[in-house]
Order: structure tokens, then C-alpha cells, then sequence
């Protein structure tokens, strides 16, 4: 059933007043998910007036009775769980197995700030003063624009939502254009729950509605994630207004560093997940597999050979590894990288190919942006785009190493640092690598991919800028200050300040 959007202000649904856009399915290009309306700077600027409006109230009410909400949204999603991984892989393109993991893992945010109700939100500090108590506290910004991705449509949205509102925040919501029917029922489950009207506001569109919610100076925090040159051009915006606050996860040509004494099948396995899964589109996807030059060959045939096997095709088929690509423009431009890999000077092992899956028996037929690994080994130089540049895509680089020191060059020889994971069995080497390699999240025997609500989520160089998302956003959406009560019955000052007035 194709869904009719609308945008949502004020705690009320509005009806598209202009023109529409259609979400199609990745794997069935002929299916339409639903049509959303396209919005304009008057339909952000009214969502923003409305967070603005209900700000002072939600500011005021208690952080316990703000969390609450949360509980009560963490029902419905339990409730809803199937329902929203069967739409994800429908709109997405991502396999039901992992559409529903992420929908777990956006319970999870869920669950973690409503914990976060009752936890402390500053610190008791002492004072050079006896009779002085001095205080911490955080305090909201005000209103959040939280514009997010398509590749994780339901848990990265929630990332950002979470936080913001437990802390007292308004927002406005603008889902990605490629996958705004979860963006919405996130928002109507929100509704459900019984957040207060204009607490949570829902834009739909493309760049002109997200270009004036960064414009508009009533917006005090941009939380977003997505390319680097879409962050670069809110930071840019967003600069010349006062008070903006802006937290943004940008990007990363991510790696696996697989060291001399590493478990053969373990970093075959880790390897093939950070590369592969959800097709190479998250953020921390390998695109580079930084291999010990003793143990390329074997760790090479292996990879290729397990590469092959994988199972891609239906994303509402739980059987299928992967699915495919968002849409034709991304699959276009993952192999111009393809063909790149080749030009300068790469070994093919496995040629990438755009194809159409088996439909299996009495479903319809598969019409969409399946494109198969494309795996190539290539020694490490100084002008290779293609083990630099963020291909977002099944496309990888198998990159020799002689030692742990030519490693960390390697990896760090990118305009970016999200993602790493190591392979090793040595402390000292594991150790070595945390110290040297410049990222956000890293992960020892394990893939590069996996984070967990608690930890921070972000990067450095052009990955992020220093404000993680999940657990790490509080930083972002709040800000500190200092309070301090003097219980003497006369003026005593720190440093041995004076108090005589003359």
C-alpha cells in the first residue's frame, strides 16, 4: 500500500500544498513506496516557529517525566518491530535480518535516555570557600534541526532525536529523501507516545528544505550525517550565526588492519562484513583491508573465495547476505571507482558487475541496483584515488604491508578517520595501533563495523568534528554551567579576593 505523506508542525499533520516526490524501492524500481511532499523554506520556517513555540514548556518539565515519554515509545516500537524492518528492506534496500537489528538498535537509543531520566545531569563541585557549594549544571540549547541518511533511516535518526529531547530540546526532523516513509512513522510513533505539540516537527524534502532549516537562526543546534560536502556547507552556513552549535559524522574510507599473527578465518570473516554488509553503504564500511605481506596471498584467495558465495538479492528475503544499492546514481558512480581501480594499476581478483537477481516463485520480478564485490589488491602510493577516496559501495582494496609502522602510514594517508578494526593476537601490537591510527571507534578481532547506542559514534579529520552522535551527543545538545550558592552571611571571595568596598 503506497503511503500519502504529509509534513507534521505543531502537532498537526499538514497536507502537501506544492509538489510531491515519490520513494521507490532500491530492488523494485517500478515500486513505489509512497509520495511525500517536497518541502519549501515556508514549510521549514513553520516547523521551526513551532519548536520554537514549545520550547519553554518542554524546557520546564521534569527531565524524569521527558524520559518517561521514551518508555512509552519503546512499547510501540517492541510492538511495531516487524512492521518497521519489513518497510526499511522495502524502502532501503537493506536485508530484513539487518532492518531489524537496526530497529532493535534504535530501541536501544530509546532505552538508553530514558535510563538517562534519573541519572545525574552535572556534577557537585567544592569551592576555595567553606561556606560556598558550587555546581555543574547542563542546559539545553534550545531548537535542533536533525537532517539524517537513508542508510540508517530509523536508528540514526533516533541517535540525534534521542538525546535532544530527553535533554529538553524542541526538533525538527528532516529524514532523507530516499527513505522518508520510516522517517515518518518514526515521527508517528513519536506522536503516539504522546510527545506535546511542537516538541517534535517532521519536514520532508531535499536540499531546500534542509538549506532552511540551517539558515533559519531560531534553529540553535544542526545534528547531521551524511557526505562531507553537505557538512562543510552547514559549517559554513552555520558559522556566521550566533550561538550555532553544529555536530555532523561526515564520511570515512574506513579499514581492517590484518597483522602477521592474526587468525586466518577470523579476519576473513571480520573482512568480509566491514566490507560487505548493507552492500559497503555505512559509514564505517571497509573500503581498505590493510593485510601483512606475509599473509596476503593466502588471506586473498580466501576472501575472494567467501566474496563469491555471498548471497545477494531480494532485501525481504532473511536468507540473502546483502541487497542491493540505494539507487541508479550511486550504483553509476560506484563503478566509475570500479573501472578506476584498474587504471591505476590494481589486480582485479573480482569484477564488480551490475545484474538482476533470481526472483524466486510467485513474488515480483527483481528490477533494481543489484551490483556484485569488486575486490582488487594494490600496493599503497601516494596518488591512488581509489583506496583514498569514499566509494560507498561494494568496491575494496586488499593493501600489503611490511610492518606495523608502513601499516599506520597507510591507514592514515586518507582525508578521512572513522573506522578501524585490528586483527591481531598481540596486546602490545593492538596497543600500538589504538595510539597511532587517527579514528573515531576501534574494534580488535572484530569488524570495523558494530557500534552500540553507549559509546560515542564519530570521527575525526573530514569523518566529524568533534561531536560524536548516540551517547556522545549529550555534549552536542546541551551546554554547561557553572553555579554557585554561598550559605555564609557575608561576601567571602575566592583567591583571596577582598571584600572591603571603599
Amino acid at each position: 500500500m503506497s503511503i500519502h505523506a504529509k509534513h507534521f508542525a505543531a502537532g498537526q499533520w499538514r497536507k502537501p500544498a506544492g509538489k510531491t516526490f515519490a520513494s521507490t524501492s532500491p530492488a523494485r524500481l517500478t515500486e513505489t513506496i509512497g509520495e511525500f511532499p517536497l518541502g519549501t523554506k515556508a514549510d521549514a520556517d513553520e516547523a521551526v516557529a513551532a519548536a520554537r513555540k514549545a520550547f519553554p514548556a518542554w524546557r520546564r518539565t521534569s527531565r524524569i517525566l521527558r524520559a518517561e515519554l521514551f518508555d512509552k515509545l519503546a512499547q510501540l516500537v517492541k510492538r511495531e518491530t516487524d512492521d518497521l524492518a519489513t518497510l526499511m528492506a522495502r524502502e532501503c534496500g537493506k536485508v530484513v535480518t539487518e532492518c531489524r537489528a537496526e530497529v532493535v538498535e534504535g530501541l536501544h537509543m530509546i532505552q538508553y535516555v530514558f535510563g538517562t531520566g534519573r541519572m545525574p545531569m552535572g556534577d557537585i563541585l567544592s569551592s576555595e570557600i567553606a561556606e560556598k557549594d558550587a555546581f555543574m549544571r547542563r542546559k539545553p540549547w534550545g531548537v535542533a534541526a536533525v537532517i539524517t541518511p537513508w542508510n540508517f533511516p530509523f536508528a540514526v535518526p533516533l541517535w540525534m532525536l534521542g538525546p535532544s529531547l530527553v535533554e529538553g530540546n524542541t526538533v525538527i526532523f528532516k529524514p532523507s529523501e530516499d527513505t522518508p516513509a520510516i522517517g515518518q512513522r518514526i515521527v508517528e510513533l513519536f506522536e503516539e507516545a504522546g510527545f506535546p505539540a511542537g516538541v517534535i516537527n517532521l519536514v520532508h524534502g531535499e536540499a531546500e528544505a534542509g538549506e532552511a532549516l540551517v539558515r533559519n537562526p531560531s534553529v540553535n543546534c544542526v545534528l547531521f550525517t551524511g557526505s562531507y560536502e553537505v557538512g562543510k556547507r552547514i559549517a559554513e552556513i552555520s558559522a556566521s550565526i550566533p550561538d550555532r552549535i553544529v555536530a555532523s559524522e561526515t564520511g570515512s574510507k574506513s579499514a581492517v588492519i590484518v597483522c602477521e599473527d592474526a587468525k586466518l578465518d577470523l579476519a576473513v570473516t571480520s573482512g568480509i562484513i566491514s566490507a560487505f554488509k548493507t552492500s559497503g553503504q555505512r559509514c564505517v564500511s571497509a573500503g581498505r583491508i590493510i593485510v601483512h605481506e606475509k599473509l596476503i596471498d593466502a588471506y586473498a584467495e580466501k576472501f575472494v573465495a567467501t566474496a563469491k558465495r555471498l548471497k545477494i538479492g531480494d532485501p525481504l528475503d532473511a536468507n540473502n547476505f546483502t541487497g542491493p544499492v540505494i539507487n541508479k546514481t550511486a550504483l553509476e558512480k560506484i563503478e566509475r571507482y570500479n573501472a578506476l581501480s584498474k587504471e591505476e594499476g590494481g589486480e582485479i581478483l573480482l569484477v564488480g558487475q551490475a545484474f538482476q537477481p533470481d526472483c524466486q516463485a510467485g513474488k515480483p520480478d527483481l528490477r533494481g541496483c543489484f551490483l556484485s564485490p569488486h575486490i582488487y589488491r594494490i600496493k599503497h602510493g601516494p596518488k591512488v584515488r581509489c583506496i583514498r577516496e569514499e566509494v560507498f559501495g561494494p568496491h575494496l582494496a586488499l593493501i600489503p604491508f611490511k610492518d606495523n609502522e608502513e601499516a599506520v602510514r597507510i591507514y592514515n594517508d586518507t582525508e578521512y578517520g572513522l573506522s578501524l578494526a585490528i586483527i591481531t593476537e598481540s596486546y602490545r601490537t593492538m596497543r600500538y595501533f589504538r595510539d597511532e591510527c587517527e579514528y573515531g571507534m576501534g574494534y580488535v578481532n572484530l569488524p570495523c563495523i558494530g557500534a552500540e547506542v553507549h559509546l560515542p559514534f564519530g570521527g575525526v579529520k573530514k569523518s566529524g568534528n568533534g561531536h560524536p552522535s548516540a551517547a556522545g551527543l549529550i555534549e552536542a545538545v546541551t551546554h554547561k554551567t557553572a553555579w554557585t550558592v554561598n550559605h555564609a552571611e557575608e561576601v567571602k571571595m575566592a583567591q583571596g579576593l577582598t571584600t572591603e568596598v571603599k
